[in-house]
């Protein structure tokens, strides 16, 4: 792993394309990932973007932009002025091309920096996407600046399987992951799993319901087919996934597969489906009881 320290010119990203639908801006502290080796990283759509990796292997390096806290800091002003003009809010994604509780955030805590200085100049809305239950080392942070503005943590569990076969571990194990959702929820904090990009299920009925029973506010569902920024998913198709997916659930490669778990999520869950979800829009929650009870009167 090679890390870099640079200077940034800018850290907030006006957003286009998938994003657009999500927030006004996205930032990235870092570029690269030291999770790019792990399980998450093997079908990061970020490492086919050549203009971040410049030729370099993903997940073998880190750019850490050592002034980002201080850049935020002299542009969020006028950012946020743009976006309540021309998108209504100041949102900010916080993380799409990295992950904010990396490795090597434990060293230079990049991270915690932004966060602290987001409460001089906190965003309309804040989303904290993540793999890592290296965000409980800011769960103080976290849970102040919810008290300043709309935040909510997005934190990803593909599936209920800890790993596919064929592919490295994940960065934090599934039940690690399930354990900081408790954290959450028990400080009050909206708290979202994204089932991104989903992996083939064994149970999702248990799966969903024991999300439920923990009291977080939603499910997203995105599959690599539509997912990745390309229609097709031809980035993903390029990578060891679709095949360690296939091999486990031939079906769980088609975009049906994401609906057909859906249907199943509502019966527990908030569901949001791909960008939209990850902008917070989410389909009506049926509960299991009231669906008995339709089918019942339907087959009377």
């Amino acid at each position: 792993m090679k890390i870099s320290e640079t200077q940034c010119q800018s850290i907030l990203t006006r957003t286009s394309g998938y994003l657009r639908e999500v927030s006004s801006h996205s930032l990235n502290p870092y570029v690269g990932c030291g999770f790019g080796r792990s399980s998450c990283g093997e079908a990061c759509y970020v490492r086919s973007n050549h203009w971040l990796t410049r030729g370099r292997d993903w997940g073998r390096f880190v750019d850490v932009k050592i002034n980002a806290a201080a850049v935020y800091l002299k542009t969020a002003d006028r950012e946020k002025t743009w976006a309540r003009k021309n998108r209504g809010l100041f949102s900010v994604f916080f993380s799409s091309s990295t992950d904010p509780w990396q490795p090597v955030e434990k060293k230079v805590r990049l991270t915690r920096q932004l966060l602290t200085v987001m409460h001089k100049c906190s965003p309309d809305q804040l989303i904290l996407q993540t793999h890592s239950t290296g965000l409980l080392e800011d769960l103080d942070r976290i849970k102040s600046l919810s008290q300043i503005c709309d935040l909510r943590v997005h934190l990803s569990i593909e599936g209920d399987r800890d790993r596919l076969p064929g592919l490295p571990p994940p960065p934090c194990s599934l039940e690690e992951r399930m354990q900081a959702l408790s954290q959450l929820v028990n400080r009050g904090i909206e708290t979202v799993v994204c089932l991104s990009p989903l992996y083939p299920m064994q149970t999702p009925d248990a799966f969903f319901s024991r999300l439920s029973q923990m009291g977080i506010s939603a499910v997203v569902i995105d599959h690599f087919v539509e997912g990745d920024g390309t229609q097709d998913g031809s980035r993903t198709l390029k990578t060891g996934l679709p095949a360690a997916m296939g091999r486990v659930a031939p079906e769980s490669l088609d975009l049906s597969y994401r609906e057909s778990i859906a249907l199943i999520a509502e019966k527990y869950l908030p569901v949001g489906i791909s960008a939209s979800g990850f902008a917070g829009q989410y389909t009506r929650h049926v509960p299991q009881e009231k669906l008995e009870e339709s089918n019942a009167d339907d087959n009377v």
